[in-house]
C-alpha cells in the first residue's frame, strides 16, 4: 500500500492550521502562511498530518526524510522471512518438542518455517524415518501453519502461516 499523497506547504487549502513546530511542541491554531513562513525560516516543510474537519494538524518536519523512513517503514513490515530448522532422523523427543515451540512461535509471527531432515552415512537406508519424522512435523504444525511445499527426494518441508 503507497501511502496517501500530504499536501505540503503551498498545497495547504486551510486558512488556519494547528501548528506542531520543529522541536514537538504544540503552537496552537496559526495562520497558514505565518505557519509555512516559521517552517522556511527553519529550513523544513509545513506538512499536514492529520485532517480534521475545523482545522488539519500541521507539522514543521523534513519532508524527503519523513517519506523516506515511511518508505522504509513499508519495506520491512512486508517483508517475510525463511527462517530454518534442520533436523536428524533420531532427533530426541525434547529436542524435537523444542524446535517445534520456537516453530509455532515464528509461525506466529507471519514468518515461513523450513523444516530440512539432514542424513549421513547409513541413514540414508532408512529415508522412511526421515519422511514420517517431516509427516509428524507437518501434522503438529497443522492448527498454526499450513504446508507450502513438500519435497521428498530432498526431505524439506516448508510451512506457512495460515
Amino acid at each position: 500500500m503507497i501511502p496517501r499523497k500530504q499536501p505540503i506547504n503551498n498545497q495547504i487549502k486551510a486558512a488556519q492550521v494547528l501548528l506542531i513546530d520543529g522541536e514537538q511542541n504544540n503552537r496552537g491554531l496559526t495562520d497558514t502562511k505565518e505557519a509555512i513562513a516559521l517552517a522556511k525560516s527553519a529550513g523544513l516543510d509545513l506538512v499536514v498530518v492529520s485532517s480534521d474537519k475545523e482545522a488539519p494538524v500541521a507539522r514543521i518536519m523534513d519532508y524527503g526524510k519523513h517519506q523516506y523512513q515511511q518508505k522504509k517503514r513499508q519495506k520491512q513490515s512486508s517483508k517475510t522471512t525463511v527462517k530454518e530448522v534442520k533436523l536428524r532422523p533420531n532427533v530426541d523427543d525434547s529436542d524435537y518438542e523444542i524446535r517445534i515451540k520456537r516453530a509455532i512461535g515464528w509461525l506466529e509471527k507471519g514468518n515461513l518455517v523450513k523444516f530440512q531432515v539432514r542424513l549421513r552415512g547409513r541413514e540414508h537406508q532408512h529415508r522412511d524415518r526421515a519422511t514420517e519424522l517431516l509427516n509428524r512435523v507437518v501434522d503438529d504444525l497443522s492448527q498454526v501453519g499450513s504446508v507450502q511445499s513438500f519435497d521428498r527426494r530432498a526431505l524439506i518441508v516448508q510451512v506457512a502461516p495460515s
